[in-house]
């Protein structure tokens, strides 16, 4: 059974995956599955072993890696059983997110460039990652992993973040110019690494620190938690951007699906079950739907 997971590993990661805590949980379950003295992948072994995950989150996961890869064994051996992936029926649900004003994005640039030291590299590079987050949707990581070969003519290229993706993130104009006004302060303040965004040590800007950074931000620009209890977060500037973009989609039904496939290629989405997601989590959205479908049931029935 282990080298079956050592092969399957192999196999991702040679696919460009990194498989890091998948190694752990299939390690796991094969040592449980030895200690039963099997040597397939059973059904109720996969379910006994999820199921000693202390939430139902976290059992359905666990089964679910197992699900893959014993599809993955059961190509080659079909000896192999495969384990029925809804079996704990969880659904996983999210957090209403936090949407950003106009206002609120220019106190926070605003606040940025008040950082400390007022003369280093520091409140620029704030003020500019927080823009770039606003205007184009990207994700936090995308951002910070960007290069400087990677703001090209067309756009940002955004080399394989999340899924192992990669795609061409158009910028408007205005976005290239300010982008490339900070990469020339940081370039005369810290030539020589390519990352876009740094520290003033010119070492690439971390997550965590700058995760901390944004919740003094939001502290300095007085931005708490909205009427609703949603909490402001870093991530809510991507959110931000998918409402805004979805609200300013067009009429007709044809021109809103191919609005929310365009949407969902820019953002990087795996499932358009992500993009729909945006629809469902904000009131907004939901009222104009409501709208637009109450008006098209009157006009049937005149």
């Amino acid at each position: 059974m282990m080298s079956a997971v050592e092969s399957y590993l192999a196999a991702c990661r040679a696919a460009g995956f990194k498989m890091s805590n998948v190694e752990y949980l299939l390690r796991s379950f094969a040592r449980f599955a030895v200690n039963r003295g099997e040597t397939h992948v059973r059904a109720q072994t996969a379910i006994d072993w999820a199921t000693e995950a202390a939430s139902v989150a976290q059992r359905d996961a666990r089964l679910k890696t197992v699900c893959r890869f014993a599809r993955y064994l059961f190509i080659e051996d079909q000896n192999h059983e495969l384990p029925p992936v809804r079996y704990f029926a969880y659904r996983k649900t999210r957090r209403a997110p936090y949407i950003y004003t106009r206002t609120d994005i220019e106190q926070l640039i605003h606040a940025a460039l008040k950082l400390e030291p007022t003369n280093a590299l520091r409140p620029q590079t704030y003020a500019s990652l927080i823009a770039l987050l606003s205007a184009t949707g990207l994700r936090v990581s995308e951002a910070l992993n960007l290069r400087s070969a990677d703001i090209t003519p067309e756009g940002l290229v955004i080399r394989k973040s999340k899924f192992q993706k990669s795609r061409l993130v158009p910028l408007h104009d205005t976005a290239t110019e300010g982008l490339h006004k900070y990469l020339t302060l940081r370039r005369l303040a810290h030539p020589g690494d390519d990352h876009v965004f740094v520290d003033d040590d010119g070492h690439p800007l971390r997550y965590t620190i700058a995760y901390w950074t944004f919740r003094k931000l939001l502290k300095l620009a007085c931005i708490g938690p909205s009427s609703n209890g949603q909490s402001p977060r870093l991530h809510g500037l991507r959110h931000t951007f998918a409402i805004r973009a979805l609200e300013a989609s067009p009429e007709g039904r044809d021109r809103v699906g191919q609005h929310m496939l365009a949407l969902a290629t820019y953002l990087g989405h795996a499932n358009i079950n992500d993009t729909y997601w945006y629809i469902e989590a904000t009131p907004e959205l939901l009222r104009d739907i409501a709208a637009t479908a109450e008006d098209f049931l009157i006009g049937e029935q005149k």
